[in-house]
């Protein structure tokens, strides 16, 4: 056993591990009963991941004749594991704001649509960049997304709607994945938005045909990879019949499953994730309690997004009966120009004050349970032996301020760290 180690984080006022028990996820009652250890430590090996978590007495003891690239002292400070963001689309070009405007006077998202704006909008001008400008704009969001906090991050494309402006968005994706310190899942989104001039049969036609043909061959070449696949099913956009063909499609690549779902309308979309061995489905703004029961069953994990229903001022997602019901819950960002929010912190707290979770159940929503959502949580999400060594000092001696005080991440976050490196180191915390 080598004598030398990367990190050791001594002496936190907190440690909060979630589980401890290799959960790959948790519900109900596991939600609402973290494991958290009173004056722990946590030590991380060479290799960047986690080789002990416990009391800092014991760990002390056993690693005394021990060598650390690096010792933080967390003396009155909280430890926790890195957040994970279950649900972005942080890949595009042009700006949205004017859109706020609109909606806060009365314009409802699919208003926003027809009239030229949306989804459509933000496809015209990230066909248009190039892929240096979408790779710049989308590692200052990956920055400002670590600096809150996150340590693993789901990206989608979805601007394009045609096979070369989807395959560079992957592009940009990939070469942020091979550069950045941030964990990335990366999610196919071509079926986002029916394109402009085709019907919904001629998009789904050419998804097939065409797009996931040819993702497949990059795949398959190690030019990409790839690890979700996701459609917009909704009314007006793909309807269950196209949903169905194009995820099926995708399942058969080695993708899991991981779309929209019941947002606008209750298209039982929660139904056919199920029946499809669906990974997880986000939004269920409009999910039936058909829809609630059969994804309990399924074991698929719900992913809401508490930033979506506040901004479009929708309907908030029936966390408490899926929670209660045994869903998987977890937890996104929704990070896109209609829902421009970077911090996971800030969507733990929406989700507590407007979904009725509690701090514990959105803090599980945000680790464990959203690294499942990415079929991650064999190597994130908790904080575990033998896991990635990501995770968050928090200069407050409970780690509950994190959710508790609004936007006040950025004066309580000491440090991140990815893999048993600092990747922020704050200087402007500030006590409470």
């Amino acid at each position: 056993m080598s004598n030398n180690y990367k990190l050791l984080v001594k002496n936190a006022k907190q440690v909060v591990v979630i589980c401890n028990n290799g959960e790959k996820y948790i519900t109900k009652h596991g939600m609402q009963k973290l494991c958290v250890f009173e004056n722990g430590s946590v030590v991380i090996g060479s290799d960047g991941l986690l080789k002990a978590v416990g009391p800092a007495d014991s760990i002390e003891a056993q690693y005394s004749e021990s060598v650390f690239d690096k010792v933080i002292d967390a003396t009155g400070m909280c430890v926790l594991p890195g957040l994970v963001d279950a649900h972005t689309h942080p890949v595009w070009a042009g700006d949205r704001v004017h859109e706020f405007a609109m909606k806060l006077a009365g314009a409802t998202y699919m208003e926003v649509h027809q009239a030229g704006g949306g989804i459509h909008f933000t496809v015209e001008h990230t066909r248009a960049a190039k892929s240096t400008e979408l790779l710049a704009s989308l590692s200052s969001r990956l920055v400002r997304m670590q600096r809150a906090g996150t340590t693993l991050v789901e990206c989608k494309s979805g601007y394009g709607l045609e096979l070369q402006t989807e395959l560079k968005m992957l592009e940009v994706i990939e070469e942020a994945r091979r550069t950045l310190p941030i964990n990335i899942s990366s999610t196919y989104c071509g079926a986002h938005a029916v394109p402009k001039g085709k019907t919904v049969t001629e998009a789904t036609k050419d998804i097939l045909d065409v797009q996931l043909p040819r993702l497949k061959q990059q795949i398959s070449a190690g030019t990409l990879s790839v690890d979700n696949i996701d459609v917009f099913c909704e009314q007006g956009v793909f309807d269950l019949s196209s949903t169905r063909a194009i995820l099926q499609a995708g399942k058969e690549m080695g993708l899991n499953i991981n779309f929209h779902g019941d947002e606008l309308h209750p298209v039982n979309a929660a139904q056919l994730g199920a029946e499809l061995g669906a990974l997880a489905i986000s939004h269920l703004e409009e999910v039936t309690d058909e829809g609630i029961a059969a994804m309990a069953k399924a074991k698929t994990a719900a992913v809401l997004l508490p930033t979506t229903a506040y901004i479009l001022r929708l309907p908030q997602p029936r966390a408490r009966d899926m929670l209660d019901a045994g869903v998987i819950v977890a937890l996104g960002s929704d990070f896109n120009p209609n829902a421009y929010c970077c911090s996971m912190p800030i969507v733990m707290h929406l989700a507590c004050v407007n979904m009725r979770m509690s701090m514990s159940e959105a803090l599980a929503a945000a680790t464990i349970n959203a690294a499942y959502a990415l079929g991650c949580s064999n190597t994130h999400g908790s904080l575990e032996v033998g896991k990635h060594g990501d995770l968050l000092v928090l200069n407050a001696a409970r780690w509950e301020h994190l959710i508790y005080q609004l936007g006040g991440h950025q004066e309580l976050i000491r440090y991140v760290i990815i893999k048993g490196s600092v990747v922020h180191d704050n200087v402007k915390t500030m006590d409470l």
